[in-house]
């Protein structure tokens, strides 16, 4: 997902949640920000290189692809962008530990650690909030890719546009407009290393994912290149009624969350509304969520801005009561949480690790 989905839509959730409009807006730029708080911003501000959400390309780029890049990157990858469903999963047949380390973090919806996001954020931060809207959002657009560097997992090929009934071709140049009226898109090469940053997570599949409108068809390595079916407008639907339903656990207004439930409630008024901007094929739906939002609450919501709170971390006396103070408390929680997860599933692959708590637990030996 993008800032569309994570600012916007994240602002009209928590509206229709029952969160007012300045509360509305700290979530959602929240939610946002963790694809913006890398380690060299973290540095730029003096704040917790530890709460590092997300990795910009230049960070990628040069990271230099020993075990400790690769924890690293999947510490942040998988605790924000790629929650892992199944820890503890299994396959029929052989498969190596290390091959079933990467399997497992395979990311979809609904799994224990979605519950467990959530519910670490109850009773925190409204900034708290944002992070865990951002994971469990994303666990809908980021289905069936993993947090860590891996060409046996993340491999992709056969990529097929169920909206135009056309195959699709991917340039690997960055710098081309990616035009869907013209079927311009854009992927990373197929380097044939296991490690390289160009199979971490979706890269394979380019912005695919992150565009609500695509539905298409491809094989996946870690499916053994059998097709599968990926309907985005009907994924980020149950992605936005979900995150209705947390944010409603975070306001008080339902006593537990539980996964597999979707808001119909608050949400079904506007259902044609919201499948018209998910179904709108364009590469930036920021102006239709924008506008959408605005007319929830008839309040302007200014545009994302990454240096919004940064004057104000940079002058306070006490940083823990400033939006980047709370954000980086978050992040850590959550962080904490996921890479504890996995290091007790008999995982190196995120670095050993205790919860946020300090808890010590015996390892599993899978």
């Amino acid at each position: 997902m993008q800032e569309d989905f994570h600012y916007y839509a994240a602002y009209c959730a928590a509206y229709l949640a029952g969160f007012d409009h300045e509360e509305s807006l700290r979530i959602g730029y929240a939610d946002q920000f963790c694809d913006c708080c890398t380690e060299t911003y973290l540095g730029k501000v003096k704040g917790p290189r530890a709460a590092a959400t997300t990795q910009s390309q230049p960070e990628l780029a040069s990271a230099p692809g020993d075990l400790l890049s690769i924890q690293n990157m999947t510490r942040i990858w998988a605790s924000f962008h790629f929650l892992p469903y199944d820890l503890n999963a299994t396959l029929p047949g052989h498969h190596s530990k290390k091959y079933m380390q990467k399997y497992r973090l395979i990311c979809k919806p609904n799994s224990d650690q979605v519950e467990e996001t959530v519910r670490i954020a109850k009773g925190r931060s409204l900034e708290h909030f944002g992070i865990s809207m951002h994971v469990l959002s994303d666990t809908w657009a980021h289905t069936y890719f993993a947090g860590t560097p891996s060409l046996v997992i993340n491999n992709a090929t056969g990529f097929y546009d169920l909206n135009t009934d056309k195959p699709l071709v991917f340039s690997h140049n960055p710098t081309i407009p990616e035009d869907p009226e013209k079927g311009n898109y854009v992927n990373s090469p197929n380097l044939m290393d296991e490690v390289s940053i160009m199979v971490l997570g979706h890269g394979r599949a380019g912005h695919l994912p992150d565009y609500s409108f695509f539905r298409y068809k491809y094989m996946p390595a870690w499916g053994n290149y059998e097709e599968i079916v990926k309907d985005n407008p009907a994924d980020y639907y149950l992605a936005f009624r979900q995150m209705v339903t947390a944010l409603k656990y975070f306001h008080g207004d339902i006593d537990e969350f539980v996964r597999g439930v979707y808001d119909e409630v608050s949400v079904e008024p506007h259902r044609e509304r919201i499948m018209a901007i998910l179904e709108k094929r364009q590469v930036n739906a920021c102006a239709d969520w924008k506008a959408f939002g605005e007319e929830l609450s008839g309040q302007t919501i200014p545009d994302f801005d990454i240096f919004a709170f940064e004057k104000e971390y940079l002058d306070a006396a006490r940083k823990e009561d400033t939006f980047l103070g709370r954000f980086c408390a978050g992040a850590i929680a959550q962080k904490s949480m996921i890479t504890n997860r996995i290091y007790l599933s008999g995982s190196n692959l995120a670095g050993v690790s205790v919860d946020a708590e300090g808890r010590r637990f015996q390892r599993n030996s899978n």
